[in-house]
């Protein structure tokens, strides 16, 4: 495998990666009666709509899945979503009172 297609491979999976992260985010939203949209808007004001989370949102299998609010907070972190992960921790907090 030449370099280039070593590349290729990373960024796909990264691209994979953060599909996953995504999806894990609307199943936290909605498990926790949060708006995606609205969360991600209040985290990111400027930014026109974002077709990732739109898709993930609509292909939502329905499906409970039990995410910790720390381990939601982390996997944002780790993509580099800070603004969203600090919205988050606000919206737990809220809702631990």
């Amino acid at each position: 495998m030449d370099r280039a297609e070593q590349m290729r491979r990373v960024i796909e999976q990264y691209q994979q990666d953060e599909e996953t992260m995504i999806r894990l985010f609307v199943k936290w939203c909605f498990a926790n009666e949060v708006d995606p949209v609205a969360l991600y808007t209040k985290a990111y004001p400027g930014q026109p709509k974002n077709e990732a989370l739109a898709s993930a949102i609509v292909e939502d299998d329905g499906e409970p899945l039990e995410i910790s609010d720390a381990t939601m907070l982390e996997l944002l972190q780790l993509f580099g979503n800070d603004d969203l992960a600090f919205v988050l921790a606000e919206e737990s907090d809220k809702k631990s009172r």
